[in-house]
């Protein structure tokens, strides 16, 4: 994928699931895109990118088409008229997140809490993302989708609506279901999700379903040399599994951010191997811990380290649970293989899989805005258990 603020030319730039991307193009070309359709894949797949992709190639004012000798015919854009010139500007979605949360806050207190976070790049074009600081669809954000379904497109052929995440409040996402079971004929509903299961599987049964696949590491790190050949072969070869197969997260990957967090995510690791390893009249030493766990107490950059230290130790359980299975050519972190030996060693299988789960409960709790200190220290409680 390209930056975040720049969309692929056309399909044909598309890093990846040829099969999936065609079978849309073929759909929309033909006339028959479902109404309603979840777009599934790991972060950083390209799953937002495609979406802008499709919405353009439906509402472009010169509508292109590529033939295929067989006389398929694939819906494309030509990226310049009114409509794809506004659609594309919504690329850098972080950005434009960014920008409606400063406006919200420069409202009245009364009015910022009516307001909801909406990205409108063109009238027929709405984007609900997760609204801050809960990062959940709200209920807001979808009544402002159904009000707006019912209406006609004002200056393109569709009313074409992208949910970016599929974590919603349940109202929300009830709401949604209504407006899935019977869709108005002139809309198109996009919804981006990692994990489809989060979705009500009321919503899942009325939607079609497309999902991105992860890509080959060979194939991701070609896209490295082809895209960033600044990048040493060695480093390219640990970007390319920590990407885990998504080309638009392998581009845009922070290595030394990721190296920080992992150091402090590996203090979690060790800190719980030495407990589990002490004898039960001993007590094991937090003080590392602890002080580490206080530089995530506050602030948006508490926020951002707390989230690329749950990513961390969230691959390295992963590469813990890969050791014990016997497959070690799966590894991620393979630039620390004997840290890690050491370490599945000592954390038997069933402390792995406690700790994952454990994991999960944190990213939960982030999600209901529990404070990340208390989270991360009773996350850390836990894994000091043997």
């Amino acid at each position: 994928m390209p930056p975040a603020s720049q969309l692929p030319a056309d399909f044909n730039d598309f890093v990846g699931n040829t099969s999936a991307v065609e079978s849309l193009r073929t759909a929309i070309a033909g006339g028959h895109l479902p109404h309603s359709i979840i777009l599934s894949g790991p972060a950083g797949a390209g799953k937002y990118t495609l979406a802008l992709m499709l919405t353009m190639a439906i509402e472009c004012e010169r509508q292109p088409r590529d033939l295929w000798s067989n006389g398929q015919s694939l819906a494309g854009f030509c990226g310049r008229c009114t409509n794809c010139v506004r659609i594309a500007s919504a690329a850098n979605l972080e950005l434009q997140v960014a920008a409606a949360v400063d406006a919200r806050e420069e409202l009245r207190e009364t009015d910022k809490k009516e307001t909801r976070v909406l990205i409108q790049p063109h009238p027929d074009v709405l984007i609900l993302p997760p609204d801050p600081p809960q990062l959940l669809i709200k209920l807001g954000q979808v009544r402002t989708l159904i009000q707006r379904a019912h209406y006609l497109p004002a200056e393109a052929p569709r009313r074409i609506f992208i949910l970016t995440a599929a974590n919603m409040m349940k109202e929300a996402a009830n709401s949604l279901l209504k407006i899935l079971e019977e869709p108005p004929d002139s809309v198109h509903i996009f919804i981006l999700a990692e994990n489809p299961g989060e979705l009500l599987p009321t919503i899942r049964s009325r939607c079609a379903s497309v999902r991105l696949g992860a890509l080959p590491v060979e194939e991701i790190e070609g896209l490295l040399i082809a895209r960033r050949p600044e990048v040493a072969p060695a480093q390219r070869a640990l970007i390319a599994r920590l990407s885990q197969g998504a080309a638009g997260r392998a581009l845009a990957f922070d290595l030394d951010t990721y190296m920080a967090a992992r150091a402090d995510a590996l203090v979690f690791l060790k800190n719980a191997a030495a407990a589990v390893q002490t004898s039960s009249n001993a007590e094991p030493d937090h003080s590392a811990l602890f002080k580490m766990t206080e530089t995530y107490r506050a602030g948006a950059d508490g926020q951002q380290k707390t989230t690329a230290l749950l990513r961390a130790l969230s691959l390295l359980l992963e590469d813990l649970l890969l050791l014990n299975a016997g497959t070690p050519e799966l590894l991620r972190n393979i630039d620390i293989r004997p840290e890690l030996d050491r370490l599945a060693a000592a954390l038997p299988f069933a402390w792995i899989e406690r700790a994952s789960h454990a994991l999960d409960q944190v990213h939960s709790g982030l999600r209901r805005n529990l404070l990340r200190s208390l989270s991360l220290d009773a996350f850390a409680a836990q894994l000091a258990t043997p």
